[in-house]
């Protein structure tokens, strides 16, 4: 007989900067000297200014501190509620098996709770604000003094086969015709590695065209007042209007919507600029066809490293994920 396996909480973290620096240099004291030595003296108006390494050192130590004590009390408040705490950093969610979680904790910044959802499938998620006094906890609804009762109703209700107080967040999908997936939470970019130009072959709204541009964004509604707003507002600014407010260009996180557009679309003998922007709903997703030889590609949520290939002969259709992110409140 096989080893019975219990139902879980998933606990996800992310490495602070402090972490990044030891992974790369080692010690302390070896990353701190590498962090002085690449600070230079410069000359302005009130004269030479020395950047002071070594107190921006302390910051990142002391975040460092202030992380690892947060994480120590979300977990044992965790390990009180009778269910085995698995430890899941950022690196692993991309092959982390959720399907014996109950429930998946999240402590970390807001831009944490976006990378996990895409992977956590229907599983609701609890966003724990590590540092209120740093993170902005969009996503990030609870305090750690929050954590035991909010996660204790969350798994009552699912024991009870009742609904978890939850909000609907509408994901984006990205579908290769070889059966390639990838889900987004903020947007998709699709286009080239470097700063090439991406060239494609456009489907939407019963047209096509080729074109030759810097990209193209695929934006969800938690999406929708990030990337894409930024160029809706150089759009804006280059014909003199003026800057989008946040009403201008949010969606609810809800909507069953998606919005596309094409980054500086180049128009040319061989590339046209009549599609460049555009909506996606239910049954109406945009294709796109590549005809990049190499360099082509497909990545969700600004995570370069974690991409899909899309190169010449590669076909995307990008539409709303049938599964929303269940974000608890």
């Amino acid at each position: 007989m096989g080893m019975k396996v219990s139902p879980s909480i998933a606990l996800v973290t992310s490495e602070t900067r402090l972490k990044g620096l030891l992974a790369k240099w080692g010690t302390k004291g070896a990353a701190k000297f590498r962090l002085k030595s690449a600070r230079v003296n410069y000359q302005n108006s009130a004269g030479a200014i020395a950047l002071d390494a070594e107190a921006d050192f302390d910051r990142y130590v002391e975040e460092d501190d202030r992380f690892q004590t947060a994480i120590g009390n979300v977990r044992r408040e965790l390990e009180g509620l009778g269910y085995p705490v698995i430890n899941v950093t950022k690196n692993y969610l991309p092959t982390y098996y959720f399907g014996m979680t109950e429930a998946v904790v999240v402590v970390g910044p807001d831009g944490l709770v976006a990378n996990t959802a895409k992977y956590a499938g229907d599983l609701p998620i609890i966003g724990i604000n590590p540092d209120p006094s740093n993170i902005d906890g969009v996503l990030l609804p609870f305090q750690i003094r929050d954590t035991r009762s909010i996660v204790r109703q969350t798994l009552s209700a699912i024991e009870r086969g009742q609904a978890v107080s939850h909000k609907s967040i509408t994901m984006a999908k990205a579908t290769m015709v070889d059966g390639r997936t990838m889900l987004a939470f903020n947007d998709f970019f699709i286009g080239r590695q470097s700063h090439v130009s991406a060239r494609y072959v456009l489907y939407a709204d019963g047209k096509n065209e080729s074109q030759s541009s810097s990209g193209i964004l695929v934006a969800t509604g938690a999406g929708s007042t990030g990337w894409l707003s930024s160029v809706y507002n150089m759009t804006r600014g280059i014909v003199g209007g003026a800057a989008l407010g946040p009403s201008s260009v949010t969606m609810p996180w809800d909507t069953h919507e998606l919005r596309w557009v094409v980054r500086e679309p180049f128009l040319s003998r061989t590339s046209a600029v009549g599609l460049v922007t555009g909506t996606i709903g239910q049954g109406s997703p945009l294709r796109l066809e590549s005809l990049m030889p190499e360099g082509g590609v497909v990545f969700s949520d600004g995570i370069e490293a974690d991409y899909l290939e899309f190169n010449t002969g590669a076909i995307a259709e990008f539409g709303i994920a049938p599964n929303a992110c269940r974000l608890v409140v």
